[in-house]
């Protein structure tokens, strides 16, 4: 019997420790006013600034200017393209209206004339190529109507008035080399007409990634310029010239957000192709948590830029990846849904529902249950043992 009296005053004693440290409890993240109480107010200055998300304020987020990190502009080639040089193969014709050269001489013809379309000729690694009755000629250095030039230079009082047409046939002084990304890896050829970096991704047969998702890396003589692939693609200035020897990188780093709290999955999520709503990420990890979620306080907490902030009317002190923000939502008004679907979710972004106080109650209250059924069965094991 004593031992059993004095399980039972433990039994109240442990109750009442739970109710006074409820605070304790297991959670997947802190309270609705927890969150509350460390932003910054009229009275104190918090980590971060509480943003009430309404239409207004997401189209404010909506209309500023997508920021990128890194520019490619700054590596624009100026220098001419589509230059012949060693290794590389040329096709030559030469049309010769006399046709002494080339043609066969027909005493009765009113006109003498021949073509002659030479073997493939190889630039050599001094950059010369040979030319029947004109001997070696230089062609390094010159784009193909230039070689052509000087090939006509060269026949100069050999032939009449010659013609001349010059025509790459294998591209190998005048390239680039392509990595990562691309589904063909290797060095693509530069010319006149294809010399800028989204033609040679497409000569490589493009990407297999989302373009949101891949960083193009330029790397020329030591320097390196980056870019994101979908601002490459959309902005002309992004669009660069190449030089001879660069090197392109094509980086995959996908996009993701986190969620924690009451929601249908606490996981990082891959953010796909274009842009993604918050309706979207809601619908992409199964919702929110019917039985526990707080629909009143949908949280996306975000380093935020500066112009953004400002647009917001916040005034919050920046930090070196910017200013952080709590975005909150409330879903149990209808119009929360229009605004959903029209704030954009960024990569880092962290989603977070905090369980609702009812949900929260309840939890304790099962701790409860399950504490007291343990000290129950102690007790009841205690008092047969006495007996």
């Amino acid at each position: 019997m004593l031992r059993s009296t004095l399980i039972r005053p433990s039994v109240v004693l442990s109750i009442l420790a739970l109710l006074a440290g409820c605070s304790t409890l297991p959670r997947d993240g802190p309270t609705g006013r927890a969150v509350e109480r460390g932003a910054s107010n009229g009275e104190n200055t918090g980590d971060y600034t509480i943003v009430d998300l309404s239409y207004a304020a997401s189209e404010r987020v909506r209309i500023q200017s997508r920021q990128f990190l890194g520019s490619l502009a700054g590596g624009a080639s100026g220098g001419p393209s589509g230059l012949i040089g060693p290794d590389d193969t040329l096709n030559v014709s030469i049309f010769d209206p006399a046709g002494g050269l080339f043609g066969s001489v027909n005493p009765t013809a009113v006109v003498r004339s021949g073509n002659q379309t030479l073997p493939p000729l190889t630039v050599d690694s001094s950059g010369n190529i040979t030319i029947p009755f004109a001997g070696i000629v230089r062609v390094a250095g010159l784009q193909p109507p230039e070689a052509a030039a000087a090939i006509r230079r060269a026949l100069a009082g050999k032939v009449g008035n010659p013609q001349v047409l010059v025509s790459i046939a294998e591209n190998t002084y005048n390239t680039v080399t392509v990595l990562g990304e691309v589904r063909q890896p290797g060095r693509a050829p530069l010319t006149v007409s294809t010399d800028r970096i989204v033609d040679v991704i497409a000569n490589r047969g493009g990407v297999a990634r989302p373009a949101e998702d891949v960083t193009v890396t330029v790397h020329r003589g030591g320097q390196t310029y980056s870019a994101p692939l979908d601002l490459v693609m959309s902005d002309f200035q992004e669009n660069i010239r190449l030089a001879r020897g660069d090197q392109i990188n094509l980086v995959y780093k996908p996009r993701r957000f986190s969620t924690f709290g009451a929601l249908g999955a606490v996981t990082q999520v891959d953010m796909g192709a274009g842009p993604l709503s918050l309706a979207g990420a809601i619908s992409k990890v199964g919702g929110l948590d019917t039985n526990s979620a707080n629909a009143r306080s949908v949280l996306i907490f975000r380093f935020e830029r500066p112009e953004v902030a400002a647009a917001l009317g916040v005034t919050q002190s920046s930090t070196p990846r910017g200013v952080p923000i709590v975005y909150r939502l409330n879903l149990e008004d209808a119009a929360g849904l229009f605004t959903a679907n029209n704030f954009e979710i960024r990569a880092d972004d962290i989603f977070y529902v905090p369980r609702s106080g009812s949900a929260e109650l309840s939890k304790f209250f099962t701790l409860v249950q399950t504490f007291t059924r343990v000290i129950y069965d102690v007790s009841v094991t205690s008092t047969l043992n006495s007996n």
